[in-house]
């Protein structure tokens, strides 16, 4: 094509610079606040269990709805990234959860609190497909998994500020402020991503070449290149007509083998992180602790989502995504084999602490491994599928987790958490594929001859 950016190619070369750190901290504290509307839910329902505002059923029911409307969202928010482009289908889902967070605040009863919640989980639903698979398009091979770590440490740095907030707050004024903070926060953020400028690889494989040369040129501009940076020989892909790739690419026989993958590798990573954060003041609350005491211990072990991720910044271009989670997933097993039996305030916080690392190590692995298996025409499908099906598993965790925990108590929970991480790690071991220092490009798996003609090309769509 003689019009051809070689967008994927130039900013794979792109050094790293102010431009990448920007592009961070937009996605990532959407993320943040994402996590932090997410999580609040494990200290409010405490709160409102100790109340007697709601019920452990209501509380399953809440937390049900959020996760249908997370499921929506996630499968909403594919469709519309490929269809429409990123930044769009960005703003639109912080708009939702961010408005849908002030409406929460003040639900009359617990049953319009469940139907604002289960809206808002349609915005929230999209927000980690599209921040994993935005920065990846981004950032160069060679930094993927130390900025995979670093937009993961900021996104869970919601979960430790949830938890510290909900401590200090919870107790003293109530629940509802957690809803008005997380809502003011979301839309900040959604005001501030107007500077986030469009995929530059997305506009490319859509025809809008004009759009994405633009864009690239303001890219380099601003990294103090000069002139446009040539592809590496080894880096130039075939040139490609635009086309739009059906959903059904994603179950040929090219491509289902990653498609299986992602979406149990997405099941797993969800349930073990929403089954141990979402659940945990709860348990403790049953177990006679105060709603303070509860929140307190929460809050020591949910640092783990900090310190998790920051460690995973320095090891994952090194380790590899593939060894990396079957190593930590391995590590999540373990710690969640003992758990259970701990019984002093110090190993419990302690080796809270340490699970809970380890857990926002492998989510980190695993969503952001998903997009990076996937060509761009149908990137945020595949991870939105693969996440559409994991908040689907997790419709009907609540349900589960407390069956679990009423029959064999804690125990009984992490044990099964415990037993699901063992079969990733084998399921890596066996079928996974290794995307690290790698352009996306590289990883696109061979197209079948349909796929290349199917629809009718985006580059029509202005």
């Amino acid at each position: 094509m003689s019009n051809r950016v070689n967008a994927g190619a130039r900013l794979d070369r792109l050094p790293i610079g102010p431009f990448h750190t920007r592009v961070l901290w937009l996605i990532g504290m959407g993320m943040f606040f994402d996590s932090f509307d997410n999580t609040l839910s494990s200290s409010v329902l405490a709160a409102m269990l100790k109340s007697g505002w709601s019920t452990l059923q209501l509380n399953s029911v809440f937390m049900s709805s959020t996760f249908v409307g997370l499921t929506i969202g996630a499968a909403l928010a594919g469709w519309l990234s490929d269809k429409c482009g990123r930044r769009f289908a960005y703003q639109f889902n912080l708009a939702i959860f961010g408005g849908m967070a002030l409406v929460s605040a003040f639900a009359p009863s617990m049953p319009w609190l469940i139907a604002a919640r289960f809206i808002m989980g349609i915005g929230m639903g999209a927000e980690y497909v599209m921040g994993y698979g935005l920065i990846i398009e981004f950032v160069p091979p060679s930094h993927r998994g130390r900025y995979l770590g670093k937009l993961a440490l900021i996104g869970g740095s919601g979960v430790f500020v949830t938890a510290v907030v909900a401590t200090l707050v919870v107790p003293w004024i109530g629940w509802r402020p957690m809803f008005v903070i997380g809502g003011i926060g979301t839309l900040w953020v959604w005001w501030m991503r107007r500077h986030l400028p469009e995929s530059p690889r997305w506009l490319e494989r859509v025809g809008r070449h004009a759009e994405a040369e633009e864009i690239m040129r303001a890219i380099e501009k601003d990294a103090g290149v000069t002139t446009p940076l040539s592809s590496a020989p080894q880096a130039t892909a075939p040139a490609k007509e635009p086309h739009w790739v059906p959903l059904s690419t994603l179950f040929s026989r090219t491509v289902i083998r990653r498609t299986l993958l992602a979406i149990v590798v997405n099941v797993v990573c969800l349930f073990g992180s929403y089954s141990l954060t979402g659940w945990m003041p709860t348990f403790f609350v049953k177990q006679g602790m105060s709603v303070t005491h509860s929140l307190g211990f929460t809050a020591a072990m949910m640092g783990g989502w900090i310190a998790g991720p920051l460690f995973l910044s320095y090891v994952s271009d090194k380790m590899g995504r593939r060894t990396a989670i079957m190593v930590f997933a391995g590590v999540c097993a373990c710690l969640g084999a003992i758990y259970p039996f701990l019984t002093s305030a110090t190993a419990i916080i302690s080796c809270g602490f340490l699970l809970v690392s380890s857990v926002a190590i492998f989510l980190t692995l695993g969503l952001g491994m998903t997009p990076e298996m996937f060509p761009t025409e149908y990137r945020f499908r595949g991870g939105g599928v693969a996440q559409m099906f994991g908040r689907l598993g997790l419709i009907g965790s609540p349900f589960i987790v407390l069956e679990l925990f009423n029959r064999f108590g804690i125990s009984g929970v992490v044990f099964a958490i415990s037993g699901a991480y063992i079969f990733i790690a084998i399921l890596i071991m066996v079928a996974g594929i290794e995307t690290n220092q790698q352009s996306l490009e590289a990883l696109e798996p061979e197209e079948l001859p349909e796929a290349e003609t199917a629809l009718a090309s985006t580059a029509t769509r202005r």
